[in-house]
């Protein structure tokens, strides 16, 4: 059976998953590079944005390249999508990431504003669902087949996906920095209640740590 998973997700000693006031220079928010120190240097990271070359081969590039395989669709908020908020003005902005985002499946993005789907080079298809989490689930779920369901994010995403109980397992980067501000990940999540414990914690290569939490009950 497909599950909703999150991977790769990293979150600071002091509890944010990304720095204040996202925009077109700070797309992780100011600061929020810095969670991901410990996957700039990996294989994985080289061979998606650096022309496939180089990158080192350790505990966190094995983590890094288990990112897309075991996938089959993936879930992102409007914010993990870019930074236009409210009504989409016009049909130019496409993502991040240019003409072939690292995705090459489909990807569901939550917002409350309605555009057609967007097919990008790779296999990419972005499809914009005004429904609700539970509405993306299931059409993620669909097109995944037997293939599990990434939830990228952003923060308030995977908030909204934990506190409905829906998301399966989270594969969580405990990153050795301090942001001071940014989005919190736990606030007011009590993740006992909701039936998450951690069944695996691994050490990294960089000093980070891979934490992996599973709904057990």
């Amino acid at each position: 059976m497909s599950r909703l998973r999150v991977y790769a997700f990293s979150v600071s000693l002091d509890g944010f998953s990304a720095g204040p006031r996202q925009d077109l220079d700070h797309p992780l928010g100011v600061g929020g590079e810095r969670l991901f120190a410990w996957f700039f240097p990996t294989r994985t990271f080289q061979k998606m944005h650096g022309g496939g070359e180089g990158g080192e081969e350790n505990a966190d590039d094995a983590f890094a390249a288990q990112g897309f395989a075991p996938f089959g669709a993936w879930i992102l908020g409007r914010n993990m999508f870019g930074p236009v908020r409210g009504p989409w003005p016009d049909e130019s902005w496409k993502g991040w990431w240019g003409d072939e985002p690292p995705y090459h499946m489909p990807v569901f993005v939550l917002t409350h504003h309605a555009r057609a789907p967007i097919a990008m080079k790779g296999g990419t298809v972005f499809h914009f669902v005004t429904d609700g989490i539970e509405a993306a689930l299931a059409r993620a779920k669909e097109a995944a087949g037997d293939l599990d369901v990434r939830l990228g994010g952003g923060v308030s995403t995977v908030r909204q996906y934990l506190r409905a109980r829906l998301v399966d397992e989270l594969h969580l980067v405990l990153s050795p920095t301090l942001l001071g501000q940014g989005d919190p990940l736990f606030r007011d999540l009590d993740l006992p209640a909701l039936g998450y414990e951690c069944v695996e914690h691994h050490p990294g290569a960089r000093a980070a740590a891979h934490l992996i939490l599973r709904k057990t009950r």
